[in-house]
C-alpha cells in the first residue's frame, strides 16, 4: 500500500463510490476528476479518495471537498473541469452545493431533502429484528 506525500494538500476531495453513486457514473467521474488533476498539474494540491457510501444516495453522484466540508451533489464527468475550478477560487460550483460547513455544522442548501437521522437505538432494533 502506497503512502502518499501530503505535505502540499491545500484539497482532499472525497468521491463516493457507493452502490447508488456507481450506478450512476461514479467510476467514469472519478476518473474524469483525476484526469482533471492531473493535467492542470495539481497532484501535489489536490488529493481525492475513492469513498464507499457517504449516506446521500438521493444526492448522486456525491462529492466532498475539505477543507471547506462542502458537499457537492449530482455530479457528472462533463463537470469535472468545472468542479475543479471551484477547488481553486473562492466560489462554488453554483448549483451543485447541497450542504456547507458554516464553521458550527453543516447548512442545507434550499431544496436538498433532509434525509434520514442517525439513531443508534433504532438501527440497534431493526438489525436484531433482521
Amino acid at each position: 500500500m502506497a503512502t502518499w506525500d501530503l505535505s502540499n494538500t491545500q484539497h482532499h476531495v472525497l468521491i463516493c463510490n457507493g452502490s447508488s453513486c456507481n450506478k450512476a457514473g461514479a467510476e467514469e467521474l472519478t476518473q474524469v476528476i483525476r484526469k482533471e488533476i492531473a493535467a492542470r498539474g495539481l497532484d501535489d494540491t489536490i488529493h481525492t479518495t475513492r469513498t464507499r457510501c457517504n449516506g446521500r444516495c438521493q444526492d448522486k453522484c456525491v462529492v466532498i471537498a475539505y477543507p471547506r466540508g462542502e458537499w457537492y451533489k449530482d455530479l457528472h464527468p462533463e463537470d469535472a473541469s468545472l468542479f475543479v475550478d471551484s477547488l481553486l477560487v473562492d466560489k462554488d460550483y453554483t448549483g451543485k452545493v447541497s450542504h456547507s460547513f458554516n464553521g458550527q455544522g453543516f447548512e442545507r442548501e434550499d431544496g436538498v431533502v433532509v434525509g434520514v437521522r442517525k439513531d443508534k437505538e433504532k438501527v440497534r432494533k431493526v438489525s436484531k429484528t433482521l
